[in-house]
């Protein structure tokens, strides 16, 4: 059974206490906060004060994905924000094993972001030094995407080199989830779902968390 980490982009802003609250009371196990610079994306999501503001009030682990330029510089104060988990993308650490460390440092369990483009052998040196792996399942930067089947792929190998090296890091699938495809991307070794537009663009977004849960 996978986690299911809804992803608050989708939320409704201005009723973002009202949509936090939903999460606290479903079967979602994190909270996916998408940081955008306008750099490495091209587009602008939101930064510290509001993560800050969502730690208050969520009860569950909340699961940091910065999609921005020079990470290092702002690991710290998201950690002070409320972050438990913090991804990195490898396309934007010339020096990732550096930002790795500094996230472990920090007491935060160190994540590891990759583009669709982006081949997973490029972390097999560093996959024994973090907890989780965000595959990009979609081109990151806007949500509602449809999902890239050459996906499943990468998620099989990353899980024969896991259990090759022995090492203990999640699997996150980022971007495109739905309740159509959830099945097939939990059988090929997916640990957690990250799903926005399919949960908060729903009728009944606590009665999808649960069928996401259930698959």
């Amino acid at each position: 059974m996978a986690f299911i980490a809804p992803s608050m982009l989708s939320a409704d802003f201005l009723n973002l206490s009202r949509d936090i609250e939903m999460v606290n009371n479903s079967e979602a196990d994190w909270f996916h906060l998408d940081i955008m610079d306008g750099r490495f994306v091209p587009n602008i999501s939101y930064g510290l004060p509001v993560v800050a503001a969502m730690n208050r009030e969520a009860k569950k682990t909340l699961d940091v994905h910065l999609m921005i330029e020079e990470p290092g510089k702002y690991a710290e104060d998201f950690q002070k924000a409320g972050a438990e988990y913090l991804s990195v993308h490898i396309e934007a650490c010339p020096h990732l094993h550096r930002n790795i460390q500094q996230i472990k440092g920090l007491g935060m369990k160190a994540g590891v972001a990759v583009n669709p483009h982006t081949n997973v052998h490029q972390l097999f040196d560093v996959v024994k030094d973090i907890d989780l792996v965000c595959l990009m399942s979609v081109n990151p930067g806007f949500g509602g995407q449809k999902f890239i089947q050459n996906t499943i792929e990468k998620v099989k190998q990353l899980k024969v080199e896991r259990e090759r090296q022995g090492a203990n890091f999640l699997i996150e699938i980022d971007g495109g989830v739905t309740l159509d495809n959830a099945a097939e991307i939990i059988a090929a070794g997916a640990d957690v779902l990250v799903a926005g537009s399919t949960v908060f663009k729903s009728d009944n977004p606590a009665q999808t968390i649960a069928a996401l849960k259930a698959k």
